[in-house]
């Protein structure tokens, strides 16, 4: 009888009925791994402290905005608002009390981020003001929308900036006014819409005895189909010394040219502050910037 020669046969590691069981783990732990760092950066943004977002202004404004004192998060928190002549300046005024806010974010109806603002400070707003950053089509630019909305500051805080305000050191209130406003970032020309209107009531300088010495607004107006540009108009609602302007964006900068003048009565009252603000020409004070 003869006798058949054993075989053997060799089998990989892997039996052939393991390699889906083995795929499905090696993607349980990518998913697993993927959900680790997604986690892991939520985590980090949701405790990012709100001393980031005092960098973030301070970069943005060259120094001149700062929140000082932080407390809280990016999301949610509070600190003290303080204008600056900017870094190395020794000018400095902090608005009175905090300012608080509330930071969400979320997706549109198109899936595009959205990130949602509530700013409150105590001391000058009656209510919230409500602001939402938007990624446009393509996620190529951003714009930011801000509810209508009202507030009033102490004009003083101005001197805080610096020079020309150092010097002229204003008082009075400046209501500040919101109308659809939308802004475009990175998009020119039109990257105003809407518009704000400034109305510096019952203004006073100590470089003038007379007080106060009038009231005034500044409207700036959004890009529309006759004018593609922002412009911008300074006008005298009442009082003795007389301003008014035209204004207009080119690119980044604003070309305005205005003038100031005062009622003959008291043009020896505000003589020095014509004097100041521009060149003089005569009984008028010619104002130019850019």
């Amino acid at each position: 009888m003869s006798t058949q020669p054993s075989t053997f046969t060799l089998k990989s590691g892997v039996n052939a009925k393991d390699q889906p069981r083995s795929r499905m783990s090696h993607k349980g732990w990518s998913w697993a791994i993927t959900g680790a760092v997604m986690g892991g950066l939520m985590a980090l943004l949701i405790h990012l402290p709100a001393q980031w977002l005092a960098q973030v202004l301070f970069k943005a404004t060259q120094g001149q905005v700062q929140l000082q004192e932080v407390q809280g998060s990016v999301w949610q928190g509070s600190g003290k608002l303080v204008l600056t002549g900017g870094e190395g300046s020794r000018d400095a005024l902090a608005l009175p009390g905090r300012i608080n806010w509330q930071t969400g974010m979320s997706l549109d109806a198109e899936n595009r981020p959205q990130f949602n603002f509530n700013l409150n400070a105590l001391c000058c707003m009656a209510q919230a003001a409500r602001l939402s950053l938007q990624a446009t089509e393509r996620l190529q630019t951003w714009q930011l929308q801000v509810d209508d909305h009202q507030s009033q500051w102490p004009a003083h805080l101005l001197s805080g900036l610096g020079a020309p305000w150092n010097t002229l050191q204003p008082e009075g209130t400046l209501r500040l006014e919101t109308q659809q406003l939308r802004v475009n970032l990175q998009t020119q020309p039109s990257w105003l819409q809407g518009g704000i209107t400034l109305t510096a009531e019952n203004m006073s300088s100590k470089l003038s005895t007379l007080k106060p010495m009038g009231t005034y607004q500044i409207n700036l107006g959004g890009a529309s189909a006759t004018n593609p540009l922002p412009s911008l108009s300074l006008t005298t609602q009442s009082g003795s010394l007389l301003l008014s302007g035209q204004g207009q964006w080119q690119g980044s900068r604003l070309q305005f040219r205005g003038e100031a003048s005062a009622v003959p009565e008291h043009a020896a009252a505000l003589s020095n502050l014509l004097n100041i603000i521009g060149r003089r020409q005569g009984a008028r004070s010619l104002l130019s910037l850019g």
